[in-house]
């Protein structure tokens, strides 16, 4: 049977596009599912620093209560969902979702620096005008030129030339704050040293040793984030005010569970943004969307507090630089995720006890 020119023509124009509406389908029906999860992991996202009552000298539960076995079921389904990220990398339905990806988040990627500057301009700005704060709602100070400061920073956003002040002047107020407030309480936030980086690596353009601007920043916010994990399940009882106001956030989970749970997603997904670009970019769109929904049950005070995370994750989302995916990086991903968990467990408990109890009494298992 002839085939007409109509009929040549109506091939060639729905061809193109039938793999665009595959690829974004199935990017929204394998993202709907975590997302789901948000309404409760959000408000566990919070900062619990800025809303309750905390002391970092005090002693933290011990190991022998957070390894328990609802924490290796935990550790072995968020494994498991890891590592079906892993395995869907390099397929065609992983091509599929990286495409789709690369679609919706055209804009963000051609001014990720921009929004960065933006964002923080605000963040900076919103600081000088509560004053007496450095860089976190928590970190109080009663010097009145540290808010002033940190107006001149948002200044120096407006031309990229000045930004390495501003990432200059956020790694001084880091350090400021850490003689204050001492080094570990200022490990809950190494992603404003990586923010620091970004701006002067952004401003200078430069890239040493191959690492570009958003890599230092996610790898700075990859460790934050798992820093905080482990805090969830270290003092578990400073975020008890906040579920006793809003029972709700637990979805009927006992609180020691949610907990356990909330710092066991923190952890997956903040490891998952130094793992290979499917699985951290989703990762990253997770992230955005439990640090977002945060703000909704905690207002002005949290979106002021997590702008800049939340801004940094967008440009992880958005990044597309792609890299051949080796059956290695799946294969190995149990070892590398256990061997991050052990050490960041390690590194708080260890920490603490030389900080605080000078190895006095050492965490038991």
């Amino acid at each position: 049977m002839p085939v007409t020119s109509s009929e040549v023509i109506m091939v060639r124009v729905t061809a193109p596009r039938r793999p665009l509406r595959l690829g974004t389908r199935t990017l929204a029906s394998l993202a709907a599912p975590p997302l789901l999860l948000l309404a409760g992991t959000g408000s566990a996202s919070a900062h619990v620093k800025w809303f309750c009552a905390y002391d970092v000298a005090g002693q933290p539960r011990g190991l022998e209560q957070v390894l328990c076995v609802d924490f290796e079921w935990l550790t072995g389904l968020a494994l498991v969902c890891f590592m079906f990220g892993c395995l869907v990398e390099g397929t065609p339905l992983g091509t599929a979702l990286l495409n789709a990806l690369d679609r919706v988040t055209t804009r963000i990627r051609t001014d990720t620096e921009l929004l960065v500057r933006c964002t923080l301009g605000f963040f900076l700005v919103s600081l000088w005008d509560l004053g007496g704060i450095i860089l976190t709602p928590e970190l109080k100070t009663d010097a009145s030129w540290i808010s002033w400061l940190q107006l001149a920073m948002a200044a120096c956003l407006i031309w990229r030339r000045t930004m390495p002040f501003t990432g200059l002047g956020i790694a001084f107020l880091y350090g400021f704050a850490t003689a204050q407030y001492g080094f570990f309480h200022m490990a809950d936030y190494p992603v404003f040293l990586g923010v620091a980086a970004y701006l002067v690596m952004s401003g200078l353009g430069i890239s040493p040793l191959g690492l570009r601007p958003l890599d230092v920043v996610r790898y700075a916010a990859a460790v934050t984030l798992m820093w905080a994990s482990v805090e969830k399940w270290a003092y578990p009882e400073w975020t008890a005010p906040l579920i006793a106001a809003k029972p709700e956030m637990t979805m009927g989970a006992s609180p020691e569970l949610f907990m356990q749970s909330a710092g066991v997603i923190e952890f997956t997904l903040a490891f998952s943004l130094v793992w290979t670009l499917l699985v951290r970019r989703m990762a990253a769109l997770i992230l955005t969307g439990i640090f977002v929904s945060a703000i909704f049950e905690f207002g002005k005070v949290d979106a002021t507090g997590h702008s800049g995370i939340i801004i940094v994750l967008l440009g992880i989302a958005a990044d597309d630089a792609r890299t051949a995916v080796r059956v290695r990086d799946a294969a190995w991903a149990p070892a590398y995720y256990g061997g991050s968990l052990a050490t960041f467990l390690a590194l708080y408990y260890l920490g603490h006890e030389a900080l605080y109890e000078g190895f006095g009494r050492l965490p038991v298992i």
